[in-house]
């Protein structure tokens, strides 16, 4: 057997990375990244796959995804189809997989360390991560394409792509590609559905799971697999392990996929112009420069150079001199990679309504801007800058999560960088090349474009329709005048083009002081010291003991009771905070670009400001945000602009999927007090600039200032920021017993109530569940322990049964969910199958449950709990997620710093008496005391609506009338009155779909003597065909018989109350008491005297 060979010993790192790092190559020329991390609590693996849907056959579209999804369902070594993901559930893990167009990414990750005494695992498996890519190595090795989970992973992938139908950016992603070069695979399908990968090859004879096992064998070879590991164990560990489990990844010695000799635009597809109708209220032009491949440019990366000056936003850019007009909110600009021979050049514009109309004025701009950049030589001070900035981002560059590090590390391992440089090589520019920038330069030409112009009004006569999407379009060859008009501003010169374009000043945003004093601390502070504690203000603030990068965060609430009181106020309150971010786009685009961003927002209970980023000119920028708060002046223009932005942004909500949409339902029937989008939407035509004008002064009169200042920032550096609030702002202090007090309503015990909405979009065939059964008070630290793990209990069961088994949907969440003052659990599933339905399903699992829960051997239960324990100690990666943390317990105001201790020593007094007394009281769907809640988002095409246009009789016959029309296209005559007699006793409005499809099968028997063969082909089709057709005639469907007998049973429930009046609704809830210190906050402040 030929030896390992070593790659890389040693990586260019950032400053602070403490892993150590190893690059090998297996004998089957499989390629190995393995890092050790001693002081990680997560191990992670990923596989990244040199294949994705470019090689998908063209008449199979969707063939890459569909494989990729299959691979979790079963290996030679172990069959069982869902031993992966329970192996990984009980190690505190998970597990995911996507699919791009010349790659495919598996990825997992584990605690490090060991809960369970899995019966499974080998008699050697000493720890989590072993036992993990064990399961995950046998993908690579003798996945088995089960043919019992065929069906239901292609009906999976078939869900997946219902749920991006509506989605603007899939669809017009789509579009894109619909219209490049039919003979280049970026013209491909690449999701795939059930047409494309089940029904459509089986009616011309193809046995699909042998084209899956086929593309595995012809695509998937050691040589194309680049696989990361990383781990707490030591590397000659690490690298023991790869070599035992993925040695017998076979070796096909394949090709690396390259199409260097096509491109996927051709002459035909460039100089045109696409005009497309979104989903959403969008206005966009967007600009396609077929450019080159940079894949070996890594040392320069000539692109970077060009998307910096076309992408700025400050004084002299694109983008500064189109807003002036009024034509433009926003722009981007960047290289967008295809694959190894191709790539986009791609200007994203964001359009105002008046910059729609004149959008052949922005692009002439933009070319006028190219012309000024192509005659100006490659400036190395830009350069430089940009690279000045990226060694300081890499330099103090803190960890990711696990399995972020490993998914991208694989996939960077696909490029030719030297193994040195995987971690630093697409990061860092490390050359000046001036030849390799003008080269760039020439793809941005006056006949080498497309445009893409995206508007729901504009131009109105789209005359066709995208094939996979349904995306209405126009495309046609830019105009001769137009097209003369674009190669003039080509060709512009100084005198011609407007004064106002130039390229940008030195940026004096660019840290200097990079500089941070390291303590050594026996223990990092679990919270922040509160310095200042004042009617008017109160400053906490933690000095970074634990990542020591010069980086801070300063979060501040501004507490006004003013900003959510009304719907109307909300909306003011946003404006004004749009405004201002409107008003500092070019001051703040140096910083951002130099590390240093701050954000604006509302809330109902007042103003949020954050500044993060280099410490260095943090309060330059702090200030510079304040005093354009104080002195916003409201342009009748600019609100105008920013008014309908917000306009088309609440629109644009009710557009949005619905899972994503029915927690802010759920929420505002929880709350005492809260709005939804449609109160908004009622307020905002009728607000004016001077509705704004005279609302900002009484916003900012009088407030409570709430800051935290943390990361390598000083407690003076704190006190002088908070200073410098009060002193620019200068509010009057709110005193707390004006603050208004955070409550949630008590669901009544044994209460069962359901809210229907109707979705806004007409063409979303998607309904959606939020189930949620009301547990307690967030502050029971008890309850909240049994809540978190009965949770975790449920996780892995919830997805097997409810998506994998039942396939019920792609989107499909169960666990936890917490509120300001309360707690419950919540299913949530996004489906075609109508609400009802899914509330039962929901009902037959959690009375399902009660079987495995009551079975669960303890030392499975402990093994759950130890999971738990493990992902609620996980450790904190970065400054931001500290931040993050610490803020959220000041916002919840319970200062609960300690709440993961709490929650773990809680957790680890749990018995399974507990959790099967807490599943008898509040989870069981014939559990008397047990309150719930459900919000039904209903498809405006949903059965019910549909089936009160038809009769049951015109139903019938009209599914008699498409089956006959079927068959007779199979190439058999049907008798409709032999047909129909078979029919005769069935009820097709009930939607038995298992008692049509016998009828079909008895005619087809009995009556048309049709052979065996031929008739299981014809019912396997009808079938489909029946699912398709029946919702249409607003049937609802119910599952078929042979599924029906594996199903749980649905237990008796009591019925439901509908919600009619929200108002009323509401007026009968009790509220719960407001959340309040769980510590005296003098607990926290300083011994010491105040500087």
């Amino acid at each position: 057997m030929q030896p390992v060979e070593r790659l890389a010993d040693k990586l260019e790192a950032p400053s602070l990375d403490d892993r150590s790092y190893r690059v090998i190559r297996l004998p089957n020329q499989l390629e190995a990244l393995l890092v050790h991390d001693p002081e990680t609590d997560k191990a992670s693996a990923s596989v990244n796959v040199k294949v994705g849907s470019f090689s998908d056959a063209d008449d199979m579209p969707g063939m890459a995804h569909a494989v990729e999804h299959l691979l979790f369902m079963g290996t030679k070594k172990y069959p069982k189809e869902n031993a992966y993901s329970q192996y990984l559930t009980s190690h505190s893990g998970y597990s995911n997989a996507y699919t791009a167009s010349t790659e495919t990414n598996y990825f997992f990750e584990v605690s490090v360390n060991r809960e369970s005494l899995d019966s499974t695992s080998p008699p050697d498996d000493e720890s989590p991560l072993y036992g993990a890519l064990d399961r995950f190595a046998q993908f690579f090795v003798a996945p088995l394409f089960l043919s019992e989970t065929l069906d239901r992973e292609l009906k999976a992938v078939d869900s997946e792509n219902k749920k991006n139908l509506q989605s603007d950016n899939w669809r017009l992603s789509q579009l894109n590609k619909s219209l490049s070069n039919p003979k280049h695979p970026y013209h491909h399908f690449s999701t795939g559905n059930l047409e494309t990968l089940r029904d459509a090859p089986r009616k011309r004879g193809i046995e699909i799971r042998k084209e899956f096992i086929d593309f595995h064998d012809k695509h998937y070879s050691a040589n194309r697999m680049k696989l990361v590991v990383l781990g707490k164990e030591p590397l000659d560990q690490l690298e023991s392990w790869v070599v035992d489990l993925f040695a017998d990844v076979r070796n096909k010695d394949l090709p690396q996929n390259r199409w260097d000799g096509i491109q996927p635009y051709s002459e035909k597809e460039v100089l045109t112009q696409v005009f497309a109708k979104p989903v959403m209220d969008t206005r966009l032009l967007d600009i396609y420069f077929p450019y080159q491949d940079e894949e070996h440019m890594f040392t320069s990366q000539p692109s970077r150079y060009l998307s910096h000056l076309i992408g700025h936003e400050g004084p002299g850019s694109i983008l500064a001199y189109i807003k002036a007009k009024g034509w433009a909110n926003g722009l981007s600009a960047g290289e967008m990679d295809v694959c190894p021979g191709s790539a986009f050049f791609t200007i994203s514009i964001r359009l105002t309504s008046d910059g729609l109309k004149d959008y052949q004025e922005v692009v002439k701009t933009v070319f006028q801007y190219i012309s000024l950049i192509k005659e100006t030589p490659p400036q190395k001070w830009i350069v430089d800058e940009i690279k000045g900035m990226a060694e300081v981002d890499f330099r103090f560059k803190q960890k990711s999560p696990a399995s972020s590090f490993t998914s991208r590390l694989s996939s960077v391992m696909q490029k030719p960088l030297p193994r040195e440089w995987l971690l630093s090589g697409d990061k860092l520019i490390r050359d000046f090349d001036v030849d390799a920038i003008i080269k760039a330069m020439s793809y941005l030409r006056t006949d080498n474009y497309r445009l893409t112009v995206v508007s729901q009004e504009f131009p109105g006569d789209w005359d066709h329709k995208e094939k996979w999407y349904g995306t209405e379009y126009r495309t046609e060859k830019i105009p001769p005048d137009f097209e003369a008009a674009v190669r003039k501003a080509g060709e512009s010169t100084m005198k011609d083009r407007p004064a106002e374009l130039h390229l940008p000043h030195i940026n004096e945003f660019i840290p200097t002081r990079l500089t941070v004093e390291k303590k050594e601390v026996p223990e990092p502070s679990k919270a922040p010291k509160l310095i200042r504690n004042e009617e008017g203000i109160r400053t906490w603030w933690k000095k970074d003991d634990r990542f020591w990068v010069p980086k801070g965060n300063i979060v501040v609430t501004l507490r006004s009771p003013l900003a959510g009181v009304t719907p109307m106020n909300v909306v003011k309150t946003k404006l004004y905070c749009e405004l201002v971010n409107d008003a500092l786009v070019e001051y703040s685009y140096d910083a951002e670009i130099a590390g240093l961003a701050y954000e604006l927002d509302h809330s109902l209970i007042g103003l949020d400001v954050h500044i993060n980023g280099y410490n260095d000119k943090m309060p330059v920028l702090l200030e510079k945000v304040l005093v354009s708060m104080r002195d916003l002046e409201v342009k009748p223009d600019r609100f105008k602009i920013i008014k309908e932005r917000i306009l088309r942004g609440y629109r644009n909500n009710i557009f949005e999927d619905p899972y994503r949409q029915v927690g802010d339902f759920t929420r505002w029937l929880g709350r005492e007090g809260g709005f939804i989008t449609e109160q908004y939407l009622a307020e905002l035509p009728l607000l004016t600039p001077e509705d704004v004008s005279s609302f900002k002064p009484q916003l900012l009169r009088q407030m409570h200032i709430e800051i935290l200042v943390h990361g390598n920032l000083y407690k003076e550096d704190a006190l002088r920021m908070s200073s410098l609030i009060e002193s620019t702002l200068k509010p009057r202090a709110l005193p707390e017993l004006q603050w208004q007090v955070q409550r949630n309503l008590i669901l009544p015990k044994g209460s069962d109530s359901t809210y229907v909405r109707t979705l806004g979009d007409p063409a979303n065939v998607n309904n959606c569940i939020e189930y949620y059964l009301y547990v307690g008070y967030y502050a029971d630290m008890e309850l909240r322990a049994r809540l978190l793990l009965f949770g975790q209990l449920t996780d892995e069961p919830g997805f097997d049964q409810l998506r994998t088994k039942e396939q019920l949907g792609y989107i499909v969440f169960t666990g936890a969910k917490m509120a300001a003052t309360t707690m419950g659990y919540r299913v949530i599933i996004q489906s075609e199958r109508s609400p009802e339905y899914l509330e039962e399903r929901i009902n037959a699992f959690l009375s399902m449950f009660a079987k495995s829960l009551e079975d669960m051997t303890q030392q499975e239960f402990e093994a759950h709990k130890k999971s738990l324990i493990n992902k609620r100690l996980e450790k904190i990666k970065n400054l931001d997620q500290e931040t993050s943390r610490f803020w959220g317990y000041i916002g919840s105001e319970y200062f609960n710093f300690l709440q993961v201790e709490t929650d773990v020593a809680h957790i680890r007094s749990l018995t399974k008496q507990d959790l099967t007394a807490f599943f008898e009281h509040y989870i069981h769907p014939t559990a008397a005391y047990r309150a719930k809640l459900s919000v039904h988002m209903v498809a405006q095409s949903a059965p019910k609506q549909v089936a009160g246009n038809i009769t049951p009789s015109e139903q019938k016959e009209k599914v008699l009338g498409l089956l006959t029309k079927y068959m007779t296209s199979m190439g058999f005559g049907v008798d409709e009155d032999k047909l129909a007699s078979q029919f005769s006793n069935i009820d097709v409005a009930a939607g038995d779909q298992s008692a049509m499809i016998s009828a079909v099968a008895e005619y087809l028997s009995e009556d048309a003597d049709v052979p065996e063969e031929h008739s299981q082909q014809i019912i396997d089709q009808g079938q489909q065909l029946l699912s398709t057709i029946l919702p249409s005639l607003g049937i609802e469907v119910q599952p078929l018989a042979e599924s029906v007998e594996d199903l749980p049973p649905v237990p008796p429930v009591k019925d439901t109350s509908f919600i009619e009046n929200v108002h009323e609704y509401k007026a009968s809830l009790e509220a719960t008491a407001g959340p309040r210190p769980l510590m005296d906050l003098s607990e926290f402040e300083e011994s010491e005297p105040k500087l």
